[in-house]
């Protein structure tokens, strides 16, 4: 399943969301049906790595490692 950006012009919440291609999600917000999908932002990969050293640093912090492997835990 792909990837899908959606603004909810109910409440103005953007949300990403995995859902088949035939398939439109409500918001998880509001629960609004009414939402519309937008182009995806992909990071460019040479900051990709970065990225993912934060996010393991800042899961690490908070105690939610569940997501990640013991070496990438070690970041």
């Amino acid at each position: 399943m792909p990837l899908y950006t959606y603004h909810c012009p109910d409440c103005d919440k953007e949300f990403e969301q995995l859902v088949s291609a035939s398939d439109t999600p409500a918001c998880p917000a509001c629960g609004s049906a009414r939402v519309e999908q937008m182009v995806s932002r992909i990071a460019p990969e040479a900051k990709l790595k970065a990225v993912a050293k934060a996010w393991r640093a800042q899961a690490t912090k908070e105690g939610h490692t569940s997501n990640f492997g013991s070496s990438e835990r070690k970041g």
